[in-house]
């Protein structure tokens, strides 16, 4: 099997459409780590694309927010005026759909969280250190994360429990060879690694193979819709620079 792995939507229609059209044809059934809204003005279109998809979606952080299930206070401004917005905005259906959504999923070899597997709604794994720490919280030989909205592995290696860090091989067949893994797709709708692009990946199940790629996005799009809902202009400038 085929998985289309995605993270981080974050309400970009323009984003989520331009991934589903890129792999086409290259994946059977998708794997969302979370966070489909949030920050963007396509909460209700995102939702009901992703339902319309063969699927399992995980709760992320700015899912919950929606729901009313995280104290916003914690978030920067933008964030919070955005969260307000999301709230306001979704419909009853979307509500209860985005309710319904697990935080954790195992599938064979695979492990899923939007965060971590430790804190798995809000943790971000940045760097090896906290890679390492979280290693002991899933039994599966692979995690996949997102979160971050940053594409990235984390190997386990050494007879000392070494952790290390692995750039993405971007549309190259990454063999996983058995070694402990934590990956991370990137994000689809706002990526944060200086490339404006949209992030996903392909994951072949059996083979234990995984792709990450990158597409271009029509961006102005998003970003118009945002401007005439008054979104905070921080949120809309920083889609053209990937941070």
């Amino acid at each position: 099997m085929r998985v289309l792995v995605i993270s981080d939507m974050h309400a970009n229609l323009a984003a989520f459409e331009t991934v589903i059209e890129d792999a086409k044809g290259d994946w059977d059934y998708v794997w969302c780590l979370g966070d489909v809204v949030g920050y963007g003005p396509d909460p209700n279109e995102c939702c009901e694309l992703l339902r319309s998809l063969p699927h399992l979606c995980l709760a992320g952080n700015h899912d919950w927010a929606a729901l009313n299930r995280l104290d916003i206070r914690t978030f920067n401004a933008d964030a919070r005026r955005a969260v307000t917005w999301t709230r306001e905005t979704l419909t009853p259906d979307n509500l209860a759909y985005l309710a319904a959504l697990p935080t954790t999923f195992v599938l064979g070899n695979y492990t899923l969280a939007h965060g971590s597997p430790r804190e798995p709604v809000w943790e971000y794994i940045l760097d090896p250190l906290i890679a390492a720490l979280n290693f002991p919280h899933f039994e599966t030989p692979y995690c996949l994360v997102g979160h971050t909205h940053t594409p990235i592995l984390f190997q386990l290696s050494g007879e000392r429990g070494d952790t290390e860090s692995l750039q993405p091989l971007y549309s190259e067949r990454r063999e996983l060879n058995g070694h402990r893994l934590i990956i991370n797709p990137g994000s689809v709708g706002q990526p944060r690694d200086s490339n404006k692009d949209a992030a996903y990946g392909i994951l072949h199940v059996e083979e234990a193979v995984f792709e990450h790629r990158r597409v271009p996005y029509p961006i102005h799009v998003t970003q118009e819709k945002m401007r005439k809902l008054d979104m905070p202009e921080r949120l809309i400038t920083r889609l053209e620079h990937g941070w």
